[in-house]
Protein backbone atom coordinates (compact mmCIF):
# COMPACT_ATOMS: atom_id res chain seq x y z
CA UNK A 1 0.00 0.00 0.00
CA UNK A 2 2.79 2.41 0.90
CA UNK A 3 4.46 1.68 -2.43
CA UNK A 4 1.31 2.60 -4.35
CA UNK A 5 1.10 5.92 -2.52
CA UNK A 6 4.76 6.64 -3.10
CA UNK A 7 4.70 6.29 -6.88
CA UNK A 8 2.48 9.35 -7.56
CA UNK A 9 4.69 11.41 -5.23
CA UNK A 10 7.79 10.24 -7.08
CA UNK A 11 6.22 11.27 -10.38
CA UNK A 12 5.43 14.69 -8.95
CA UNK A 13 9.05 15.00 -7.83
CA UNK A 14 10.33 14.01 -11.28
CA UNK A 15 8.08 16.59 -12.90
CA UNK A 16 9.18 19.20 -10.37
CA UNK A 17 12.83 18.40 -11.06
CA UNK A 18 12.31 19.08 -14.77
CA UNK A 19 10.65 22.42 -14.02
CA UNK A 20 13.42 23.41 -11.63
CA UNK A 21 16.09 22.43 -14.14
CA UNK A 22 14.42 24.50 -16.84
CA UNK A 23 14.17 27.48 -14.50
CA UNK A 24 17.81 27.15 -13.41
CA UNK A 25 19.12 27.03 -16.98
CA UNK A 26 16.87 29.90 -18.03
CA UNK A 27 18.22 32.07 -15.21
CA UNK A 28 21.66 31.62 -16.80
CA UNK A 29 20.38 33.54 -19.81
CA UNK A 30 19.90 30.45 -21.94
CA UNK A 31 17.00 28.93 -23.82
CA UNK A 32 17.76 25.28 -23.08
CA UNK A 33 16.57 22.38 -25.19
CA UNK A 34 14.51 19.57 -23.72
CA UNK A 35 17.59 17.34 -23.86
CA UNK A 36 19.64 19.86 -21.84
CA UNK A 37 16.86 20.20 -19.29
CA UNK A 38 16.58 16.42 -18.95
CA UNK A 39 20.31 16.14 -18.40
CA UNK A 40 20.22 18.86 -15.74
CA UNK A 41 17.32 17.07 -14.01
CA UNK A 42 19.17 13.74 -14.16
CA UNK A 43 16.45 12.01 -16.15
CA UNK A 44 16.42 10.57 -19.64
CA UNK A 45 15.21 12.44 -22.70
CA UNK A 46 12.40 9.90 -23.07
CA UNK A 47 11.26 10.55 -19.50
CA UNK A 48 11.18 14.29 -20.13
CA UNK A 49 8.97 13.77 -23.18
CA UNK A 50 6.59 11.65 -21.13
CA UNK A 51 5.93 14.62 -18.84
CA UNK A 52 5.99 17.43 -21.41
CA UNK A 53 5.00 17.15 -25.09
CA UNK A 54 7.58 19.74 -26.20
CA UNK A 55 10.11 22.17 -24.81
CA UNK A 56 7.75 25.15 -25.27
CA UNK A 57 5.25 23.61 -22.84
CA UNK A 58 8.05 23.01 -20.36
CA UNK A 59 9.34 26.58 -20.63
CA UNK A 60 5.84 27.97 -20.23
CA UNK A 61 5.14 26.07 -17.03
CA UNK A 62 8.64 26.69 -15.70
CA UNK A 63 8.02 30.44 -15.94
CA UNK A 64 4.90 29.98 -13.79
CA UNK A 65 6.78 27.74 -11.38
CA UNK A 66 9.34 30.49 -10.83
CA UNK A 67 6.61 33.00 -9.98
CA UNK A 68 4.71 30.74 -7.56
CA UNK A 69 5.14 32.06 -3.99
CA UNK A 70 6.94 29.99 -1.40
CA UNK A 71 5.13 29.08 1.81
CA UNK A 72 7.65 30.83 4.04
CA UNK A 73 7.18 34.07 2.12
CA UNK A 74 3.40 33.89 1.94
CA UNK A 75 3.05 33.08 5.65
CA UNK A 76 5.76 35.34 7.04
CA UNK A 77 4.31 37.07 10.12
CA UNK A 78 1.03 35.15 9.94
CA UNK A 79 -0.44 34.19 13.35
CA UNK A 80 0.04 30.53 14.15
CA UNK A 81 -3.27 30.34 16.04
CA UNK A 82 -5.53 31.80 13.32
CA UNK A 83 -6.00 29.28 10.52
CA UNK A 84 -8.39 31.54 8.57
CA UNK A 85 -5.87 34.39 8.57
CA UNK A 86 -3.15 32.02 7.39
CA UNK A 87 -5.31 30.71 4.55
CA UNK A 88 -6.15 34.28 3.55
CA UNK A 89 -2.42 35.01 3.32
CA UNK A 90 -2.04 32.08 0.94
CA UNK A 91 -5.01 33.26 -1.08
CA UNK A 92 -3.53 36.77 -1.35
CA UNK A 93 -0.14 35.43 -2.44
CA UNK A 94 -1.62 33.14 -5.07
CA UNK A 95 -3.97 35.82 -6.34
CA UNK A 96 -1.08 38.25 -6.81
CA UNK A 97 0.85 35.63 -8.79
CA UNK A 98 -2.19 34.75 -10.90
CA UNK A 99 -2.97 38.39 -11.68
CA UNK A 100 0.62 38.98 -12.78
CA UNK A 101 0.74 35.83 -14.93
CA UNK A 102 -2.82 35.50 -16.23
CA UNK A 103 -1.88 35.06 -19.90
CA UNK A 104 0.68 32.24 -19.44
CA UNK A 105 -1.59 30.55 -16.90
CA UNK A 106 -4.47 30.54 -19.37
CA UNK A 107 -2.14 29.14 -22.03
CA UNK A 108 -0.99 26.40 -19.66
CA UNK A 109 -4.58 25.47 -18.81
CA UNK A 110 -5.53 25.43 -22.50
CA UNK A 111 -2.58 23.19 -23.41
CA UNK A 112 -3.35 20.78 -20.59
CA UNK A 113 -7.03 20.53 -21.57
CA UNK A 114 -6.22 20.19 -25.26
CA UNK A 115 -3.76 17.40 -24.63
CA UNK A 116 -6.31 15.59 -22.50
CA UNK A 117 -9.06 16.06 -25.10
CA UNK A 118 -6.83 14.58 -27.80
CA UNK A 119 -6.13 11.55 -25.65
CA UNK A 120 -2.41 12.38 -25.51
CA UNK A 121 -2.19 12.66 -21.73
CA UNK A 122 -0.77 9.72 -19.81
CA UNK A 123 -3.25 8.88 -17.07
CA UNK A 124 -0.42 7.53 -14.93
CA UNK A 125 1.46 10.86 -14.95
CA UNK A 126 0.43 14.16 -13.35
CA UNK A 127 -1.01 16.48 -15.99
CA UNK A 128 -0.11 19.55 -13.97
CA UNK A 129 2.16 20.46 -11.11
CA UNK A 130 0.36 20.72 -7.77
CA UNK A 131 1.58 24.09 -6.51
CA UNK A 132 -1.28 25.10 -4.25
CA UNK A 133 -1.38 22.07 -1.94
CA UNK A 134 2.04 22.70 -0.30
CA UNK A 135 0.92 26.27 0.44
CA UNK A 136 -2.39 25.09 1.89
CA UNK A 137 -0.67 22.41 3.97
CA UNK A 138 1.75 24.98 5.39
CA UNK A 139 -1.13 27.27 6.31
CA UNK A 140 -3.07 24.45 7.97
CA UNK A 141 -0.11 22.82 9.73
CA UNK A 142 -0.38 24.61 13.13
CA UNK A 143 -4.07 23.69 13.34
CA UNK A 144 -3.57 20.02 12.57
CA UNK A 145 -4.73 18.86 15.99
CA UNK A 146 -7.92 20.90 15.73
CA UNK A 147 -9.40 18.79 12.94
CA UNK A 148 -10.05 15.12 12.54
CA UNK A 149 -7.84 13.55 9.85
CA UNK A 150 -10.75 12.99 7.47
CA UNK A 151 -11.99 16.56 7.99
CA UNK A 152 -8.50 17.95 7.41
CA UNK A 153 -8.18 15.99 4.17
CA UNK A 154 -11.55 17.20 2.92
CA UNK A 155 -10.74 20.77 3.94
CA UNK A 156 -7.47 20.76 2.05
CA UNK A 157 -9.11 19.38 -1.09
CA UNK A 158 -12.05 21.78 -0.91
CA UNK A 159 -9.75 24.78 -0.47
CA UNK A 160 -7.86 23.72 -3.60
CA UNK A 161 -11.08 24.42 -5.53
CA UNK A 162 -11.30 27.96 -4.18
CA UNK A 163 -7.77 29.20 -4.84
CA UNK A 164 -5.83 28.85 -8.07
CA UNK A 165 -6.13 29.77 -11.75
CA UNK A 166 -9.25 27.66 -12.34
CA UNK A 167 -11.16 29.73 -9.77
CA UNK A 168 -9.91 32.87 -11.52
CA UNK A 169 -11.37 31.64 -14.81
CA UNK A 170 -14.74 30.93 -13.17
CA UNK A 171 -14.89 34.31 -11.44
CA UNK A 172 -13.88 36.25 -14.54
CA UNK A 173 -15.31 34.32 -17.47
CA UNK A 174 -18.36 32.60 -15.99
CA UNK A 175 -19.55 34.79 -13.11
CA UNK A 176 -18.18 38.06 -14.53
CA UNK A 177 -17.03 39.25 -11.10
CA UNK A 178 -14.35 41.88 -10.61
CA UNK A 179 -11.39 41.27 -8.31
CA UNK A 180 -13.07 42.90 -5.30
CA UNK A 181 -16.18 40.74 -5.53
CA UNK A 182 -14.17 37.61 -6.29
CA UNK A 183 -12.02 38.21 -3.22
CA UNK A 184 -15.13 38.54 -1.03
CA UNK A 185 -16.43 35.21 -2.33
CA UNK A 186 -13.09 33.47 -1.72
CA UNK A 187 -12.93 34.87 1.81
CA UNK A 188 -16.47 33.69 2.50
CA UNK A 189 -15.68 30.24 1.13
CA UNK A 190 -12.50 29.92 3.22
CA UNK A 191 -14.35 30.79 6.43
CA UNK A 192 -17.25 28.50 5.59
CA UNK A 193 -15.01 25.55 4.78
CA UNK A 194 -12.93 25.95 7.95
CA UNK A 195 -16.09 26.17 10.04
CA UNK A 196 -17.53 23.08 8.37
CA UNK A 197 -14.34 21.10 8.97
CA UNK A 198 -14.32 22.09 12.64
CA UNK A 199 -17.83 20.76 13.22
CA UNK A 200 -18.02 17.40 14.97
CA UNK A 201 -19.16 14.60 12.76
CA UNK A 202 -22.75 13.38 12.96
CA UNK A 203 -23.46 11.18 15.92
CA UNK A 204 -23.97 7.55 15.05
CA UNK A 205 -27.61 6.72 14.69
CA UNK A 206 -29.07 4.98 17.69
CA UNK A 207 -30.52 1.60 16.95
CA UNK A 208 -34.28 1.70 16.97
CA UNK A 209 -35.68 -0.48 19.69
CA UNK A 210 -38.61 -2.34 18.30
CA UNK A 211 -40.87 -4.36 20.52
CA UNK A 212 -41.35 -7.80 19.13
CA UNK A 213 -44.78 -8.20 17.73
CA UNK A 214 -47.00 -10.58 19.53
CA UNK A 215 -47.49 -13.64 17.49
CA UNK A 216 -51.10 -14.47 17.00
CA UNK A 217 -51.38 -18.12 16.54
CA UNK A 218 -54.32 -19.43 14.63
CA UNK A 219 -56.88 -21.21 16.72
CA UNK A 220 -56.69 -24.89 16.44
CA UNK A 221 -59.88 -26.16 15.01
CA UNK A 222 -61.48 -28.63 17.31
CA UNK A 223 -63.18 -31.61 15.79
CA UNK A 224 -66.91 -31.31 15.89
CA UNK A 225 -68.61 -33.84 18.03
CA UNK A 226 -70.84 -36.09 16.05
CA UNK A 227 -74.55 -35.73 16.85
Amino acid sequence: MAGNEGRPQQKQRTRKALLQAAAQLTKQGRRPTLEEIAEEALVSRATAYRYFPNVEALHLEASIDIETPQAEDALRGAPADDVVARLERVDDALHAMIAANEAPLRMMLAQSLERSARGEADEHLPARQNRRTPLLEAALAPAGASFKPAAMKNLKHALALVVGPEAMVVFKDVLRLDDVEARKVRRWAIRALVAAAAQPGPAPAKPVQCKPKEMILPRQSRPRSSP
